[in-house]
């Protein structure tokens, strides 16, 4: 993938719900345990110091309050996908899994790959952490 808007087209191509399209920001609605479960996904434009693009996909967990850091970073030590960070959704810091890539190393398989990776981790993140329920 060259740009951002290669990367929406695949995702409407694909069938996915997006529920939000800003120019260099989508949100995919992944529906999940046979539509009993939602995840917002958020794929987003990054630009590092040399100007090379970066996709970003993430997901938000759970608020910050009342989040053991030791158990988040004990998520992040053994987890193989993506990372824990801190991000605010609507002026809310919420506990964010992601994951980027540099734009020459996305294809439609990998976008695909990571919509379901970072949606279906960070929903059994969120179910652990918020007591089975579904936060988002």
């Amino acid at each position: 993938m060259d740009n951002f808007e290669q990367i929406r087209a695949h995702l409407v191509s694909a069938g996915y719900k997006l529920t939000l399209q800003d120019p260099f920001l989508a949100c995919v609605e992944l529906s999940l345990a046979q539509g009993r479960r939602h995840q917002a996904i958020f794929l987003s434009e990054l630009q590092d110091d040399d100007g090379r693009n970066y996709l970003r996909v993430s997901t938000a967990v759970a608020p910050i309050t009342g989040i053991d850091a030791r158990r988040a970073l004990a998520f992040n030590w053994e987890n193989r996908v993506g990372y824990l960070a801190i991000g605010e959704l609507d002026g809310v810091p919420y506990l964010q899994l992601c994951e980027n890539r540099p734009y020459d190393c996305v294809d439609a398989a990998e976008i695909d790959r990571l919509v379901l990776e970072i949606g279906g981790t960070g929903d059994e993140m969120e179910r652990k952490m918020s007591a089975n329920g579904d936060l988002l």
